[in-house]
Protein backbone atom coordinates (compact mmCIF):
# COMPACT_ATOMS: atom_id res chain seq x y z
CA UNK A 1 0.00 0.00 0.00
CA UNK A 2 1.40 3.30 -0.90
CA UNK A 3 1.89 5.72 1.53
CA UNK A 4 -0.13 8.98 1.47
CA UNK A 5 1.47 11.79 0.34
CA UNK A 6 1.00 15.04 3.02
CA UNK A 7 0.85 18.34 1.86
CA UNK A 8 3.68 19.53 4.36
CA UNK A 9 7.13 21.29 4.08
CA UNK A 10 10.50 19.92 5.05
CA UNK A 11 11.33 22.72 7.48
CA UNK A 12 8.46 24.82 8.95
CA UNK A 13 7.95 27.83 11.85
CA UNK A 14 7.09 25.91 15.46
CA UNK A 15 4.04 27.58 15.51
CA UNK A 16 2.32 26.29 12.41
CA UNK A 17 0.79 22.52 11.53
CA UNK A 18 -1.60 21.04 9.47
CA UNK A 19 -1.28 20.33 5.43
CA UNK A 20 -0.76 23.10 2.99
CA UNK A 21 -3.86 23.85 0.57
CA UNK A 22 -3.15 22.29 -2.87
CA UNK A 23 -4.58 24.00 -6.27
CA UNK A 24 -3.82 24.90 -9.65
CA UNK A 25 -2.62 28.27 -10.32
CA UNK A 26 -5.42 29.05 -12.65
CA UNK A 27 -7.60 28.36 -9.73
CA UNK A 28 -5.61 31.25 -7.82
CA UNK A 29 -4.20 33.72 -10.42
CA UNK A 30 -5.58 35.73 -13.32
CA UNK A 31 -3.18 36.83 -15.91
CA UNK A 32 -3.16 39.23 -18.62
CA UNK A 33 -0.45 40.32 -21.47
CA UNK A 34 0.74 44.22 -21.88
CA UNK A 35 1.12 45.77 -24.86
CA UNK A 36 3.70 46.00 -27.79
CA UNK A 37 4.24 49.57 -28.49
CA UNK A 38 6.44 50.27 -31.71
CA UNK A 39 9.79 51.64 -31.24
CA UNK A 40 8.83 54.97 -32.79
CA UNK A 41 5.78 55.41 -31.21
CA UNK A 42 8.17 55.32 -27.81
CA UNK A 43 9.54 58.38 -26.00
CA UNK A 44 13.13 58.38 -24.41
CA UNK A 45 11.80 60.72 -21.68
CA UNK A 46 9.04 61.28 -19.57
CA UNK A 47 6.30 63.28 -21.25
CA UNK A 48 3.05 64.21 -20.27
CA UNK A 49 0.26 61.18 -19.54
CA UNK A 50 3.18 59.09 -20.45
CA UNK A 51 4.18 56.13 -18.52
CA UNK A 52 7.38 53.78 -18.15
CA UNK A 53 7.74 51.34 -20.14
CA UNK A 54 8.68 47.58 -19.00
CA UNK A 55 10.36 45.59 -21.86
CA UNK A 56 12.90 43.10 -21.87
CA UNK A 57 15.91 45.96 -22.09
CA UNK A 58 14.45 47.31 -18.27
CA UNK A 59 15.69 43.33 -17.16
CA UNK A 60 19.59 43.27 -18.69
CA UNK A 61 21.96 44.30 -16.20
CA UNK A 62 23.23 47.46 -16.51
CA UNK A 63 20.93 48.65 -18.84
CA UNK A 64 20.30 52.60 -18.83
CA UNK A 65 17.80 52.98 -22.14
CA UNK A 66 14.49 53.72 -20.77
CA UNK A 67 11.49 54.15 -23.12
CA UNK A 68 7.86 55.91 -22.16
CA UNK A 69 4.52 55.54 -24.03
CA UNK A 70 1.53 58.02 -23.68
CA UNK A 71 -1.73 57.04 -22.59
CA UNK A 72 -2.03 52.53 -22.31
CA UNK A 73 -5.14 51.43 -21.26
CA UNK A 74 -5.30 50.56 -17.69
CA UNK A 75 -5.03 46.82 -18.09
CA UNK A 76 -1.56 47.32 -18.44
CA UNK A 77 -0.53 49.22 -15.73
CA UNK A 78 1.20 47.72 -12.87
CA UNK A 79 2.03 49.27 -9.19
CA UNK A 80 4.38 48.09 -6.90
CA UNK A 81 2.43 45.52 -5.22
CA UNK A 82 2.23 43.34 -8.81
CA UNK A 83 4.10 40.73 -9.87
CA UNK A 84 4.95 40.16 -13.55
CA UNK A 85 6.79 37.18 -15.50
CA UNK A 86 7.93 37.29 -18.81
CA UNK A 87 6.16 34.92 -20.80
CA UNK A 88 8.43 34.54 -24.07
CA UNK A 89 12.19 35.27 -25.39
CA UNK A 90 13.57 34.92 -21.43
CA UNK A 91 10.57 33.18 -20.09
CA UNK A 92 10.27 32.67 -16.71
CA UNK A 93 11.83 35.90 -14.96
CA UNK A 94 9.33 37.72 -12.35
CA UNK A 95 9.75 41.57 -11.36
CA UNK A 96 7.75 43.13 -8.69
CA UNK A 97 8.10 46.32 -7.25
CA UNK A 98 7.71 48.65 -10.36
CA UNK A 99 5.64 50.95 -11.78
CA UNK A 100 4.37 51.42 -15.60
CA UNK A 101 2.94 49.96 -18.17
CA UNK A 102 4.18 46.34 -19.36
CA UNK A 103 5.26 45.34 -22.85
CA UNK A 104 3.29 42.35 -24.52
CA UNK A 105 6.05 39.91 -23.69
CA UNK A 106 4.96 40.10 -20.03
CA UNK A 107 2.13 38.58 -17.57
CA UNK A 108 0.32 40.54 -15.14
CA UNK A 109 -0.50 37.50 -12.34
CA UNK A 110 -3.24 39.23 -10.25
CA UNK A 111 -3.30 37.17 -6.70
CA UNK A 112 -6.05 36.92 -4.07
CA UNK A 113 -5.97 38.61 -0.79
CA UNK A 114 -5.27 35.02 0.95
CA UNK A 115 -2.09 34.77 -0.90
CA UNK A 116 1.02 37.02 0.13
CA UNK A 117 2.70 38.61 -2.86
CA UNK A 118 6.17 37.77 -1.75
CA UNK A 119 5.57 34.24 -1.05
CA UNK A 120 3.75 34.20 -4.69
CA UNK A 121 6.93 35.37 -6.23
CA UNK A 122 9.46 33.07 -4.71
CA UNK A 123 6.98 30.28 -5.68
CA UNK A 124 7.70 31.54 -9.29
CA UNK A 125 11.09 31.80 -8.58
CA UNK A 126 11.32 27.81 -6.81
CA UNK A 127 13.84 25.67 -9.33
CA UNK A 128 11.41 23.28 -9.63
CA UNK A 129 8.77 25.97 -10.91
CA UNK A 130 10.91 27.69 -13.40
CA UNK A 131 11.76 24.34 -14.52
CA UNK A 132 8.17 23.91 -15.43
CA UNK A 133 7.44 26.77 -16.82
CA UNK A 134 10.79 26.57 -19.35
CA UNK A 135 9.52 22.89 -20.15
CA UNK A 136 6.08 24.48 -21.32
CA UNK A 137 7.52 27.50 -23.41
CA UNK A 138 9.21 24.71 -25.19
CA UNK A 139 12.28 24.43 -26.84
CA UNK A 140 11.42 26.97 -30.37
CA UNK A 141 13.97 29.47 -31.07
CA UNK A 142 11.69 31.76 -29.24
CA UNK A 143 10.21 29.46 -26.55
CA UNK A 144 6.63 31.28 -25.56
CA UNK A 145 4.65 30.33 -22.50
CA UNK A 146 0.82 30.33 -23.16
CA UNK A 147 -2.40 31.18 -20.78
CA UNK A 148 -3.53 27.59 -20.46
CA UNK A 149 -0.20 25.89 -19.90
CA UNK A 150 0.33 28.75 -16.86
CA UNK A 151 -2.64 28.15 -15.30
CA UNK A 152 -2.15 24.07 -15.35
CA UNK A 153 0.88 24.91 -12.50
CA UNK A 154 -0.15 23.34 -9.58
CA UNK A 155 0.87 25.78 -6.31
CA UNK A 156 0.88 24.23 -2.47
CA UNK A 157 0.20 27.30 -0.20
CA UNK A 158 -0.25 27.42 3.80
CA UNK A 159 -2.26 29.80 5.65
CA UNK A 160 -1.94 33.87 5.19
CA UNK A 161 0.08 33.89 8.18
CA UNK A 162 2.45 31.33 7.60
CA UNK A 163 3.22 32.52 3.87
CA UNK A 164 3.78 35.65 5.62
CA UNK A 165 6.57 34.53 8.19
CA UNK A 166 8.30 32.39 4.84
CA UNK A 167 8.33 35.02 2.77
CA UNK A 168 9.38 37.57 5.24
CA UNK A 169 11.94 35.36 6.33
CA UNK A 170 13.24 34.72 2.74
CA UNK A 171 13.40 38.48 1.99
CA UNK A 172 15.92 39.17 5.41
CA UNK A 173 17.84 36.50 3.14
CA UNK A 174 17.95 38.33 0.01
CA UNK A 175 17.98 41.92 2.22
CA UNK A 176 21.56 40.33 3.41
CA UNK A 177 22.88 38.94 -0.05
CA UNK A 178 21.90 42.69 -1.47
CA UNK A 179 24.39 44.26 1.27
CA UNK A 180 26.75 41.76 0.09
CA UNK A 181 26.72 42.68 -3.33
CA UNK A 182 26.60 46.12 -3.02
CA UNK A 183 29.82 45.62 -0.25
CA UNK A 184 31.33 44.34 -3.61
CA UNK A 185 30.56 46.48 -5.51
CA UNK A 186 31.54 49.05 -4.06
CA UNK A 187 35.24 47.84 -3.87
CA UNK A 188 35.39 47.03 -6.95
CA UNK A 189 35.06 50.58 -7.38
CA UNK A 190 37.03 51.84 -5.24
CA UNK A 191 40.01 49.28 -6.61
CA UNK A 192 39.27 50.64 -9.91
CA UNK A 193 39.60 54.33 -8.60
CA UNK A 194 42.42 53.89 -6.95
CA UNK A 195 44.24 51.28 -9.86
CA UNK A 196 43.78 54.85 -11.52
CA UNK A 197 45.08 57.20 -9.24
CA UNK A 198 48.54 54.35 -8.45
CA UNK A 199 49.49 54.19 -12.12
CA UNK A 200 48.70 57.51 -13.25
CA UNK A 201 51.45 58.51 -10.37
CA UNK A 202 48.75 60.48 -8.61
CA UNK A 203 49.20 58.20 -5.61
CA UNK A 204 52.34 57.37 -4.62
CA UNK A 205 53.72 55.49 -2.02
CA UNK A 206 56.93 55.51 0.37
CA UNK A 207 59.62 53.43 1.79
CA UNK A 208 59.30 52.39 5.56
CA UNK A 209 61.11 54.99 6.70
CA UNK A 210 59.25 57.63 4.55
CA UNK A 211 61.49 58.31 2.00
CA UNK A 212 59.97 58.43 -1.43
CA UNK A 213 60.81 55.91 -4.37
CA UNK A 214 62.94 56.86 -7.45
CA UNK A 215 60.59 57.53 -10.52
CA UNK A 216 59.62 55.21 -12.36
CA UNK A 217 60.74 54.30 -15.75
CA UNK A 218 59.12 53.94 -19.62
CA UNK A 219 60.17 50.46 -20.34
CA UNK A 220 59.22 48.05 -23.53
CA UNK A 221 56.71 44.62 -22.78
CA UNK A 222 59.83 43.34 -24.38
CA UNK A 223 62.12 45.04 -22.25
CA UNK A 224 60.50 43.10 -19.23
CA UNK A 225 58.70 39.97 -20.48
CA UNK A 226 59.73 37.02 -23.09
CA UNK A 227 57.17 35.56 -24.94
CA UNK A 228 57.33 31.81 -25.06
CA UNK A 229 55.72 29.42 -27.14
CA UNK A 230 52.38 27.46 -25.86
CA UNK A 231 49.67 24.67 -26.81
CA UNK A 232 47.39 24.08 -29.11
CA UNK A 233 45.46 20.98 -27.79
CA UNK A 234 41.83 20.99 -29.03
CA UNK A 235 39.13 20.19 -26.55
CA UNK A 236 38.90 16.27 -27.01
CA UNK A 237 42.07 15.87 -25.43
CA UNK A 238 41.12 18.02 -22.11
CA UNK A 239 38.97 16.28 -19.60
CA UNK A 240 37.65 18.20 -15.88
CA UNK A 241 38.17 14.56 -13.85
CA UNK A 242 40.77 14.96 -11.41
CA UNK A 243 42.17 11.26 -12.10
CA UNK A 244 41.36 9.95 -14.98
CA UNK A 245 44.02 12.23 -16.81
CA UNK A 246 47.28 13.63 -16.93
CA UNK A 247 48.40 15.76 -13.48
CA UNK A 248 48.66 18.93 -15.86
CA UNK A 249 46.35 21.31 -15.82
CA UNK A 250 45.56 23.03 -19.46
CA UNK A 251 45.47 27.20 -19.09
CA UNK A 252 42.61 27.92 -21.05
CA UNK A 253 42.41 31.85 -20.86
CA UNK A 254 38.13 31.82 -21.79
CA UNK A 255 37.96 30.04 -18.65
CA UNK A 256 38.30 32.85 -15.81
CA UNK A 257 40.00 35.94 -15.95
CA UNK A 258 41.24 36.84 -12.67
CA UNK A 259 44.75 38.46 -11.60
CA UNK A 260 45.36 36.59 -9.03
CA UNK A 261 44.46 33.15 -9.97
CA UNK A 262 45.06 30.13 -7.70
CA UNK A 263 45.07 27.05 -9.75
CA UNK A 264 42.20 24.48 -8.90
CA UNK A 265 40.77 21.69 -10.29
CA UNK A 266 37.48 23.44 -11.33
CA UNK A 267 39.45 26.15 -12.74
CA UNK A 268 41.17 24.63 -15.51
CA UNK A 269 40.71 21.49 -17.11
CA UNK A 270 43.75 18.23 -17.07
CA UNK A 271 45.26 17.32 -20.25
CA UNK A 272 44.33 13.30 -21.06
CA UNK A 273 46.53 10.09 -20.94
CA UNK A 274 46.69 10.49 -25.12
CA UNK A 275 49.07 13.42 -24.72
CA UNK A 276 52.59 12.93 -24.86
CA UNK A 277 53.78 15.16 -21.92
CA UNK A 278 57.74 14.53 -22.94
CA UNK A 279 57.41 16.76 -26.01
CA UNK A 280 56.14 19.78 -23.78
CA UNK A 281 59.21 22.21 -23.40
CA UNK A 282 59.93 22.59 -20.16
CA UNK A 283 60.06 26.44 -20.77
CA UNK A 284 56.27 25.78 -21.95
CA UNK A 285 55.51 25.24 -18.02
CA UNK A 286 54.12 27.97 -16.21
CA UNK A 287 55.61 29.61 -13.13
CA UNK A 288 54.46 32.07 -10.58
CA UNK A 289 54.68 36.11 -11.97
CA UNK A 290 54.00 34.42 -15.71
CA UNK A 291 51.49 36.38 -17.79
CA UNK A 292 48.79 34.45 -19.46
CA UNK A 293 46.99 36.90 -22.51
CA UNK A 294 44.41 36.38 -24.49
CA UNK A 295 45.52 36.61 -28.02
CA UNK A 296 42.47 36.21 -30.27
CA UNK A 297 38.56 37.28 -29.66
CA UNK A 298 35.90 38.49 -31.83
CA UNK A 299 35.32 41.47 -28.78
CA UNK A 300 37.72 44.20 -28.51
CA UNK A 301 36.67 44.12 -24.86
CA UNK A 302 38.16 40.34 -24.56
CA UNK A 303 41.42 40.95 -26.52
CA UNK A 304 44.93 41.18 -24.49
CA UNK A 305 43.18 40.01 -21.11
CA UNK A 306 45.27 38.63 -18.96
CA UNK A 307 45.99 36.40 -15.89
CA UNK A 308 48.83 36.75 -13.96
CA UNK A 309 49.70 33.12 -12.18
CA UNK A 310 49.63 32.99 -8.91
CA UNK A 311 49.42 30.73 -5.56
CA UNK A 312 50.27 27.34 -8.35
CA UNK A 313 50.56 25.03 -5.45
CA UNK A 314 53.17 22.68 -7.18
CA UNK A 315 50.88 21.75 -9.80
CA UNK A 316 52.19 21.51 -13.76
CA UNK A 317 50.11 24.24 -15.88
CA UNK A 318 50.65 24.52 -19.54
CA UNK A 319 49.01 27.62 -21.26
CA UNK A 320 46.29 27.36 -23.85
CA UNK A 321 44.69 27.50 -27.36
CA UNK A 322 44.63 31.15 -28.39
CA UNK A 323 46.74 32.67 -25.72
CA UNK A 324 50.28 33.79 -25.31
CA UNK A 325 52.52 33.22 -22.91
CA UNK A 326 55.02 35.79 -20.81
CA UNK A 327 57.43 35.44 -18.41
CA UNK A 328 58.87 38.42 -16.36
CA UNK A 329 62.32 39.47 -15.94
CA UNK A 330 62.45 39.10 -12.34
CA UNK A 331 65.10 41.77 -12.09
CA UNK A 332 62.49 44.50 -13.11
CA UNK A 333 59.11 43.29 -12.71
CA UNK A 334 57.89 42.10 -8.95
CA UNK A 335 55.90 38.83 -9.10
CA UNK A 336 51.90 40.16 -8.67
CA UNK A 337 52.64 43.16 -10.27
CA UNK A 338 52.07 42.43 -13.54
CA UNK A 339 48.76 41.41 -13.31
CA UNK A 340 47.69 44.78 -12.88
CA UNK A 341 49.94 46.56 -14.80
CA UNK A 342 48.12 44.97 -17.99
CA UNK A 343 44.65 45.75 -16.05
CA UNK A 344 45.08 49.20 -16.81
CA UNK A 345 43.13 51.23 -19.08
CA UNK A 346 46.73 53.07 -21.21
CA UNK A 347 47.94 49.59 -21.38
CA UNK A 348 44.94 47.60 -22.41
CA UNK A 349 44.26 50.36 -24.73
CA UNK A 350 47.36 50.37 -26.42
CA UNK A 351 46.91 46.54 -26.67
CA UNK A 352 43.63 47.08 -28.61
CA UNK A 353 44.92 49.57 -31.05
CA UNK A 354 47.29 46.76 -32.49
CA UNK A 355 44.89 44.32 -32.41
CA UNK A 356 44.32 42.80 -36.05
CA UNK A 357 41.72 41.45 -38.38
CA UNK A 358 38.06 41.58 -39.48
CA UNK A 359 35.84 38.90 -37.83
CA UNK A 360 38.44 37.75 -35.54
CA UNK A 361 40.82 40.02 -33.80
CA UNK A 362 44.74 38.71 -32.99
CA UNK A 363 47.82 40.11 -31.96
CA UNK A 364 51.57 39.25 -32.01
CA UNK A 365 54.28 38.91 -29.56
CA UNK A 366 56.11 40.93 -31.34
CA UNK A 367 53.69 44.09 -31.73
CA UNK A 368 53.01 43.19 -28.06
CA UNK A 369 56.59 43.86 -27.00
CA UNK A 370 56.46 47.00 -28.20
CA UNK A 371 53.86 48.10 -26.20
CA UNK A 372 55.22 51.13 -23.92
CA UNK A 373 54.34 50.95 -19.90
CA UNK A 374 55.85 52.78 -17.38
CA UNK A 375 56.75 50.84 -13.46
CA UNK A 376 58.81 51.63 -10.35
CA UNK A 377 61.16 50.23 -8.78
CA UNK A 378 60.86 46.80 -7.11
CA UNK A 379 60.05 48.22 -3.53
CA UNK A 380 57.08 50.27 -4.66
CA UNK A 381 55.82 47.49 -7.17
CA UNK A 382 55.55 45.21 -3.93
CA UNK A 383 54.11 47.48 -2.29
CA UNK A 384 51.74 48.47 -4.94
CA UNK A 385 51.39 44.28 -5.85
CA UNK A 386 50.24 44.02 -1.83
CA UNK A 387 48.05 46.91 -1.41
CA UNK A 388 46.09 45.62 -4.45
CA UNK A 389 46.28 42.15 -3.40
CA UNK A 390 44.61 42.54 0.18
CA UNK A 391 41.62 44.63 -1.69
CA UNK A 392 41.40 41.59 -3.97
CA UNK A 393 41.50 39.31 -0.96
CA UNK A 394 38.63 41.19 0.72
CA UNK A 395 36.76 41.12 -2.62
CA UNK A 396 37.31 37.53 -3.22
CA UNK A 397 35.97 36.73 0.70
CA UNK A 398 32.66 38.77 -0.24
CA UNK A 399 32.25 36.44 -3.35
CA UNK A 400 32.74 33.76 -1.07
CA UNK A 401 30.17 35.25 1.34
CA UNK A 402 27.90 35.67 -1.53
CA UNK A 403 27.85 32.16 -2.92
CA UNK A 404 27.32 30.35 0.34
CA UNK A 405 24.41 32.73 1.22
CA UNK A 406 23.05 32.09 -2.27
CA UNK A 407 23.72 27.86 -1.50
CA UNK A 408 22.11 28.56 1.95
CA UNK A 409 19.05 30.14 0.29
CA UNK A 410 18.84 27.49 -2.61
CA UNK A 411 18.75 24.97 0.00
CA UNK A 412 15.91 26.82 2.22
CA UNK A 413 13.71 27.18 -0.97
CA UNK A 414 13.86 23.47 -1.60
CA UNK A 415 12.98 22.57 2.27
CA UNK A 416 10.45 25.49 3.39
CA UNK A 417 7.63 25.13 -0.26
CA UNK A 418 6.29 21.94 -1.00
Amino acid sequence: MNELVMNIPTLRFAEFEGEWELKKLGEVVKINQGLQIAISERYLEYVENSYFYITNEFLREKSDKKYFIKNPPKSVLCNKDDILMTRTGNTGMVVTNVEGAFHNNFFKIAYPDYINKDFLYYFLNLQETQNLILKMAGTSTIPDLNHSDFYRIQITFPTLPEQKKIAGFLSAVDEKLQQLKQKKALLEQYKKGVMQQIFNQELRFKDDDGNEYPEWEEKSLGEVYTFNSTNSYSRENLNYEYGLVKNIHYGDIHTKFKTLFDITKEQVPFLNDNINIEKINPNQYLTEGDLVIADASEDYADIGKSIEIININAEKLVAGLHTLHARPNTNTMKIGFGGYLLQTESTRLQIKKIAQGTKVLSISTGRLAEILITIPSIAEQTKIANFLSAIDEKITNITNQITLTEQWKKGLLQKMFV
